[in-house]
């Protein structure tokens, strides 16, 4: 495929916002495909310098934008510095938690997980 067989979408305020939301996010830890274990450790320190992008970005278009776009910025600069302190947060978290060997952890976070099998229960 090449790069003329699709549409790109149009160059607008929205759509750079929301890109910028986007790959923050994606610093985050928030967006990833695959299994848990192959999640990519978030980068803090360039989720922080796209959060300042959207900052910068939102005071110098600050009284020359619509209010539509002037509520977007401003919501996504809300959600995504929620989001980079509790995604801090949990970093931290993990980071302080033992380690657990895969022998004493269930494979995933269902109750049937942590039940014995059949026939080697203490009764």
């Amino acid at each position: 495929m090449s790069d003329q067989d699709y549409p790109l979408p149009p160059a607008t305020f929205e759509f750079l916002v929301l890109s910028l939301r986007t790959q923050t996010e994606m610093h985050l830890g928030l967006f990833y495909s695959g299994e848990g274990k192959d999640q990519p450790e978030p980068d803090f320190r360039i989720a922080r310098h796209s959060i300042d992008l959207l900052a910068m970005l939102q005071e110098k278009t600050r009284g020359n934008i619509t209010l539509e776009e002037q509520r977007l910025i401003e919501n996504s600069l809300t959600e995504l510095r929620f989001r980079f302190v509790q995604a801090m947060e949990q970093h931290q978290k993990q980071a302080a938690a033992p380690k657990s060997s895969p022998a004493e952890s269930p494979k995933s976070g269902r109750s049937s997980d942590l039940m014995e099998p059949e026939g080697q229960g203490g009764a």
